[in-house]
């Protein structure tokens, strides 16, 4: 395992006292071949007071955590958890009602039995090299397989949607023992703070490479019904001649999928990936409301017109729910009302047309549409939706051509330009500003010297030129 060197010299001072072993995610994600980020190490053989006092000369310690036997050592710009083997006992409601009692000299097995899955029950010694594995978790991790440590597992609702995100992220498939465990855990949801169901929404939304695992995970284990707004795709028919893949819910698995494939989330810093993630799962939670049989092209098929706009009010009753910030919301909202967009007016993208698209998408922009719109694309197995991607492209290429594919379009007139002219400030500017850029989105000038030339001619034609 590649240890930060500063990490490194302090592992070095400890260990002449006690012993110092990384533990739970860093272990799990070299044992998967992937680079660790976050590294949290357990120390057994010592008391909080001395471990604080040994880290001290390295940096700034927080014991902000030291009721829960942590210590959080700043070297450096990184932050590195350093904690105590501890026994938990339950004592209230939620994930936070646990009694703690750090205990240096708890075995292997004890100390273990507390985390929550045994992928992360695993813990490495940097200097034998010796994997402490106590559960079985590298079985349970090389057969990618996500099960419980201990029944204590029930005490904690937050394990649930920590189930979903990890499965989500890592490809994982949910032991039936601990399904039936997470299914018993139902009505515990409620215990939860919404700022930590966002937490772990967050994760699986920007992290996750096989997000449709996630879901999978909160249908088996029935948490599925915590979230109304996607239980109802579920059973949502589609017609199968555009979606042979199933039902609407089956459907988004497969977009989000999709999604992470595509070079455009791979490459996107976290912020552009969650919200891309989250418009691309709701991008059609209208369909359950606008689901209906009717004749078409001479035969009865499954059409749902109209669920873009449906889908805007559940989109964002859903974000709300799981505590998804403002921001998000904003961007999402109109991926979900235009996510059809390139199919409106037979392709023929006109200027106009892709200038007052970028307009509505605000502060979401055509390169973010285009992803989504891809993605619903390609969830549509055996289809490869080829036509569809030609459509797509040829909007993302004009779109550049026009310079927007990033941003809006941005006015070009503003108050100073009728200043300029001699006009005074007043209310009639907003109308004139705003007639002005309706006409800059049509086409009719392109630039401040064509804009100043359109804006002379209207204040003329208007009775209020005064140059």
């Amino acid at each position: 395992m590649d240890i930060p060197a500063p990490l490194q010299h302090v592992l070095k001072a400890i260990r002449p006292v006690a012993r110092p072993r990384l533990a739970g995610g860093c272990v799990r994600d070299w044992l998967l071949g992937l680079t660790p980020k976050d590294f949290d190490i357990e120390v057994q053989g010592i008391d909080f007071d001395d471990l604080q006092a040994l880290l001290a000369p390295f940096g700034s310690t927080d014991v902000v955590g030291r009721s829960f036997g942590v210590i959080k050592l700043r070297l450096g710009s990184t932050d590195y958890d350093f904690s105590l083997p501890r026994r938990e006992s339950k004592r209230g409601a939620g994930h936070r009602g646990f009694a703690v009692t750090p205990d240096p000299d708890l075995n292997d097995s004890d100390a273990a039995a507390r985390r929550d899955f045994t992928i992360n029950s695993i813990t490495f010694d940097p200097f034998t090299r010796d994997i402490f594995d106590p559960h079985g978790g590298r079985v349970d991790l090389e057969k990618r397989i996500l099960r419980h440590t201990s029944p204590a597992f029930v005490e904690d609702p937050l394990r649930v949607l920590r189930a979903f995100q990890f499965a989500g992220r890592f490809n994982l498939t949910l032991a039936p023992e601990t399904a039936a465990l997470c299914r018993a855990m139902t009505a515990t949801f409620n215990e939860l703070p919404v700022e930590r169901v966002w937490g772990e929404w967050d994760k699986w939304a920007y992290q996750s490479a096989h997000p449709s695992r996630g879901l999978a995970v909160l249908e088996e284990t029935g948490w599925l019904m915590h979230f109304p707004e996607l239980a109802a795709l579920r059973g949502c028919p589609q017609d199968p001649d555009w979606h042979p893949e199933g039902d609407v819910f089956t459907h988004t698995q497969h977009c989000c999928d999709a999604l992470v494939r595509l070079p455009a989330w791979q490459e996107a810093p976290s912020s552009r990936r969650r919200m891309l993630m989250f418009a691309t799962l709701t991008h059609d939670v209208g369909k359950p409301s606008t689901t209906r049989q009717s004749e078409h092209q001479g035969r009865m098929r499954w059409r749902s017109l109209g669920h873009e706009a449906a889908g805007r009010p559940i989109a964002d009753a859903f974000l709300q729910r799981i505590g998804a910030p403002h921001t998000i919301i904003e961007c999402v909202r109109p991926l979900v009302v235009l996510h059809l967009a390139h199919h409106h007016g037979g392709g023929d993208f006109s200027d106009t047309h892709i200038r007052r698209l970028a307009r509505k998408l605000f502060p979401s922009t055509i390169d973010d549409l285009c992803a989504v719109m891809i993605a619903d694309s390609l969830g549509r197995p055996p289809l490869n939706g080829s036509e569809t991607l030609v459509l797509i492209e040829k909007l993302r290429t004009r779109a550049h051509q026009l310079s927007i594919r990033q941003s809006p379009p941005r006015p070009i007139l503003f108050g100073r330009h009728l200043i300029a002219l001699g006009q005074k400030p007043g209310p009639h500017f907003t109308e004139i500003l705003a007639t002005a850029f309706e006409l800059q989105l049509d086409g009719a000038f392109h630039d401040e010297e064509t804009a100043l030339i359109w804006l002379r001619n209207y204040l003329t034609m208007s009775g209020m030129h005064r140059s």
